[in-house]
């Protein structure tokens, strides 16, 4: 993953590279991103504002509301954009009278 090529990746930045994933349409990737980020979660499922790929642990403030809130945007961005995604496909042009 992209975000793990960095020193110490700030995590909302992460979360906004899956919201412009599924901007971009490209879902997969953008779920694909945002499974890893939740996996970095700790015990009691909070983040820091950063994490250390080579040491493997979240480091910077802790817990960080702006890291949390990502969770929250970009989990119902994908919802949102899956659910646009699969009406749209079933949907019929609008005709003007």
């Amino acid at each position: 993953m992209a975000f793990l090529r960095a020193r110490a990746p700030f995590l909302p930045c992460s979360f906004w590279l899956a919201d412009n994933y599924a901007i971009m349409g490209r879902l997969d990737e953008a779920e694909a991103l945002f499974r890893s980020l939740l996996a970095l979660r700790n015990d009691v499922g909070l983040l820091s504002e950063e994490y250390d790929p080579r040491a493997r642990h979240l480091v910077g403030n802790f817990p960080q509301a702006f890291s949390h809130l990502a969770i929250v945007n970009t989990a119902l961005g994908l919802r949102g954009r899956g659910a646009a995604n699969k009406r749209s496909e079933g949907a019929q042009p609008v005709r003007s009278a």
